[in-house]
């Protein structure tokens, strides 16, 4: 399983992808907006946005390029460890 996140701190990378790897995901982190991050997305069983730490534009571009592909979209506001957490075992289970 897969995960792209958008948004978010960038010195919390590193944690985001260990969360993730717990619950058995691979994670790809944009916390900065990049030129290619369309490209980059590929098709993962789901998009988190952290909509407190993202830019609109790129924000309206990932929900764009995830609308497009089929993607469900899990929205958050904090970009906490705890608020990725919750959003993990509900998608995927608990540990």
């Amino acid at each position: 399983m897969s995960v792209v996140i958008v948004g978010g701190n960038e010195c919390m990378v590193c944690a985001y992808q260990d969360i993730c790897k717990k619950y058995g995901c691979k994670a790809k982190v944009f916390p900065k907006e990049k030129s290619s991050m369309k490209k980059k997305i590929g098709t993962p069983d789901l998009l988190i946005l952290f909509t407190n730490t993202v830019s609109h534009k790129m924000m309206l571009s990932a929900t764009h390029e995830a609308k497009r592909c089929n993607i469900p979209i899990a929205r958050i506001h904090t970009s906490s460890a705890n608020a990725l957490n919750a959003v993990l075992a509900e998608k995927f289970g608990t540990i």
